[in-house]
């Protein structure tokens, strides 16, 4: 059995603790890798590689990060199809979807190609006779990252780029679940001239998670996740004495108005609903259908439900692919036995749903729920699954008091053709990221993505300005060259005079 190692200052390190991880298919349910599990001594080893590249790394000029990221970005380019098939067969996303993660992770490198940009300071002269102020940004270190199973390649590529680029070295614990695509995209960086140790990668489980946590010389930690474990992460992390960006969970609602378009709106709710099998944070998990909308609206969501073809990642007829555990995969199912049993309406059911000829896969099919209220478990948990949930309410404000009562605040949609609504809803609404007739606003590289409340833990965002932000720090510097006439003692407050 193929076992998928460490990569550590330049090159594979194979791991040496004896522990090690499944590494499943999940169309078929067989295992066909493994992963080595990283110990506290393999973990110190990246962090002290990731040191020692810094020394060097830290000092380089931009010139020379910019030539090594072009040349990244091409290779990447070169190699998207290679990356998908690797999304594909760990995590089980249909190949066109992971393909468009490639591309968004892609569109993060393009941007750190051109932090010349970014990181340009700010000058003032003649503050005081002859003083001048500058402020300038710089590089912390050490940092690393602890990314998710459902984007193995984007979302390495929303934080390490812009590290490197910012002249940090990196260590990155990727998803136990799906180790291959963060290790070919190491060896990539490796081959685009990337020096050895400021990329390394440490696969494994809550022991490497807690070192990176832990380590002295690790001075910031970026972390995609649920929200349990963000709020662990910041918690801990902080506690010592590192800067922490943690996103968190999500329960996006989608807004439907009378006046929508609803033909629009139900290609959108199934789009964001059940693309990636659900297992988006992005995701939209709850369609908010004001006055006499929910009828006609879940009509055409459950026959274009009907209509998606759900298969293996590799077929190019499949739509959706399966979720990426049994055990998750038994879990989405209890929320739709368990939201039947506490009042709400079965719709469509896809809780039986198998594939012939691999029967052993983690498959589910789309479900659909109506009448469902805030007190149903459902609604209340991030289910992480092709399960999407109606509520019904009779107003705009209802829909919104409903929506700003929720926990998380990662991302929201309004479907409507009233632009007073929509701005008034733009700025009434409680959440990160908004779209207006878009129903998964993941914004461009250039700007950041983020939520609030229980979605983001930390003051930054993760990449755009936030992340060059985040990977820097400012310093502030003020010189006077000295002329004959100074000198003097004076024991005042300094004035700019």
């Amino acid at each position: 059995m193929k076992t998928i190692n460490h990569w550590i200052g330049g090159k594979p390190a194979e791991g040496v603790s004896g522990s090690f991880g499944p590494v499943y298919n999940p169309a078929t349910g067989v295992q066909e890798k493994q992963v080595a599990f990283a110990s506290v001594d393999e973990v110190d080893a990246a962090v002290a590689a990731a040191k020692e590249a810094f020394r060097t790394w830290g000092t380089s000029s931009l010139a020379k990060r910019t030539s090594v990221l072009f040349a990244y970005r091409e290779l990447i380019d070169a190699h998207r199809e290679e990356l998908a098939a690797l999304i594909t067969a760990e995590h089980g996303k249909v190949h066109s979807d992971a393909l468009g993660e490639v591309a968004r992770g892609l569109e993060i490198v393009e941007l750190a190609c051109g932090i010349p940009q970014q990181l340009k300071g700010e000058l003032s002269t003649q503050v005081s006779t002859r003083v001048d102020v500058a402020a300038i940004r710089q590089s912390l270190g050490v940092v690393a990252g602890i990314t998710p199973f459902n984007f193995p390649a984007m979302v390495p590529m929303w934080m390490f780029p812009l590290a490197v680029a910012c002249g940090n070295t990196f260590v990155l614990k990727p998803s136990e679940n799906v180790p291959s695509a963060a290790l070919k995209l190491a060896e990539l960086a490796a081959e685009a001239g990337l020096p050895d140790g400021v990329l390394n990668i440490v696969n494994g489980d809550k022991v490497a998670v807690d070192r990176i946590l832990e380590h002295p010389d690790i001075a910031a930690v970026s972390f995609v996740g649920s929200t349990p474990i963000a709020r662990y992460i910041h918690t801990t992390g902080t506690a010592n004495g590192k800067r922490v960006q943690a996103l968190g969970g999500a329960k996006n609602h989608m807004l439907v108005l009378p006046d929508a378009d609803l033909d629009l709106a139900a290609d959108s709710a199934i789009n964001a609903a059940y693309g990636s099998a659900g297992e988006r944070c992005m995701a939209i998990s709850v369609v908010v259908a004001v006055g006499d909308t929910a009828d006609p609206l879940i009509e055409k969501i459950k026959q274009r439900a009907a209509a998606l073809t759900i298969g293996p990642g590799d077929d190019p007829a499949s739509e959706m692919g399966p979720l990426i555990t049994k055990a998750h995969r038994d879990k989405v199912a209890s929320y739709v036995t368990g939201a039947a049993a506490q009042g709400a309406d079965v719709v469509v059911d896809g809780t039986d749903f198998t594939v012939a000829g691999h029967e052993n896969g983690h498959w589910i099919g789309v479900s659909l729920l109506d009448n469902v209220t805030p007190a149903m478990d459902a609604y209340r948990d991030e289910i992480f699954g092709p399960v999407l949930s109606v509520v019904r309410v009779d107003s705009y404000d209802e829909a919104i008091s409903l929506m700003n009562s929720s926990p998380w605040g990662n991302g929201t949609a309004i479907f409507t053709r009233d632009g007073g609504a929509a701005r008034r809803f733009q700025l009434e609404v409680e959440a990160g990221m908004v779209g207006v007739n878009v129903p998964i606003p993941v914004p461009v590289g250039y700007h950041s993505f983020g939520g609030w409340k229980d979605s983001l833990f930390g003051d930054h965002h993760i990449y755009g300005n936030d992340g060059v932000h985040f990977y820097t720090r400012g310093k502030v510097v003020t010189t006077r060259w000295p002329d004959p006439s100074d000198g003097g003692i004076n024991l005042g407050f300094p004035s700019n005079h």
